[in-house]
């Protein structure tokens, strides 16, 4: 899996986007408001370990996740 930061411009707010292995987009959400979209995908028990890797990610960088 892999997590990427993606800067918002103006009023469109900062987002994070969890990929898989073949780069699919599983979820896509923004930076303060997480809890929805990692429960969907089943990651909701890992959310403060995923969010705390997003707070010290740069954006634009790729960071593969091993879970």
């Amino acid at each position: 899996m892999y997590i990427i930061k993606v800067k918002g411009v103006a009023k469109i707010p900062d987002y994070v986007q969890l990929r898989d292995d073949k780069f699919t987009l599983l979820a896509y959400f923004r930076v303060d408001r997480p809890e929805k979209s990692l429960d969907k995908v089943g990651l909701g028990e890992k959310a403060d370990y995923i969010m705390n890797l997003v707070r010290e990610l740069p954006f634009g960088q790729i960071l593969k996740l091993d879970l």
